[in-house]
């Protein structure tokens, strides 16, 4: 009987699974087996193996190296930023305060608003002669900031648009872990004589750790595929400053259409991403 049921319900999930295997297992393969090929659109097309050629042009081309580089920088920059910021915050707003309840609904705002409706008034808020940030700069006497087009300043930059923009999303997550935690516990530990700050280091953190390792996995994972704020705001520049790894891959692929290349270069984004992933899970559960 049990047996049937186990049948029964992996009929059911049968077509689910086979439209995740559609969407996702296959494109992964056709990309590596196109990885390993040369591809010609000219006079027809055609698909030369050329074995890891294309994965030793990958590595030895001085833009990808620096787009990786620039890549890992966004994503450490972006993802301590965000967690630290959004632990911080749903530390404060795990107590009662005034207003709270009006307040935290625009807390989350950002993360509702389109990618490009954010970069749009960022890159105006950024503006050397015009933005508001250099406006409060002089006011206080301070020297402009060429935000987008200074090298040492521009990636940054888009960090802290994606800072922004996501941090509301780690406060959701772990504001709603905090208000999950039972009352009992601090109701316990208040009556032990513990502060509002003992309460937060021996108890709430604690409890909290499971849900910050899953909210730094998943800005670790989406920070890796930023793509729209680099095209939108800076478009990779000044010069190669912020060039990141999938740009470099979309121009590669559709811009100079070597999609061999574009695809070996994806693979390469791919493993870097799942060795990071495994790594940090690794590190996370020895601890």
């Amino acid at each position: 009987m049990k047996l049937k049921q186990h049948h029964i319900g992996l009929l059911l999930a049968l077509p689910a699974i086979i439209v995740m295997a559609l969407l996702t297992l296959y494109p992964i393969i056709y990309v590596f087996y196109l990885s390993l090929h040369k591809v010609s659109f000219y006079p027809k097309l055609t698909f030369e193996f050329v074995n890891i050629a294309n994965y030793l042009s990958a590595l030895s081309n001085r833009l990808f190296r620096i787009s990786f580089l620039n890549t890992l920088l966004f994503v450490f920059g972006a993802t301590v930023s965000e967690v630290a910021l959004g632990l911080v915050f749903a530390l404060i707003f795990a107590w009662e305060f005034y207003g709270r309840k009006y307040i935290a609904p625009l807390v989350i705002l950002p993360m509702m608003l389109p990618t490009i409706v954010v970069c749009s008034f960022w890159r105006i808020m950024l503006h050397t002669e015009f933005g508001v940030l250099n406006a409060i700069l002089t006011a206080c006497n301070l020297p402009k900031i060429n935000w987008l087009g200074d090298p040492r300043v521009a990636m940054w930059s888009i960090v802290l648009v994606d800072v922004w923009q996501y941090t509301p999303f780690v406060f959701l997550i772990l504001y709603t872990s905090i208000l999950s935690i039972p009352r009992e516990i601090y109701e316990a530990a208040m009556i032990d004589g513990a502060n509002r700050l003992q309460l937060t280091r021996y108890h709430i953190l604690p409890l909290l750790k499971p849900q910050i390792v899953v909210v730094a996995l998943l800005r670790i994972i989406d920070t890796f595929r930023v793509f729209d704020k680099v095209y939108a705001l800076t478009a990779g520049g000044p010069g190669n400053a912020t060039e990141v790894l999938t740009f470099v891959i979309y121009k590669t692929a559709f811009r100079y259409y070597d999609f061999g290349l574009g695809s070996a270069e994806a693979v390469i984004m791919l493993a870097t991403v799942l060795t990071i992933v495994m790594l940090y899970l690794y590190i996370t559960r020895r601890r």
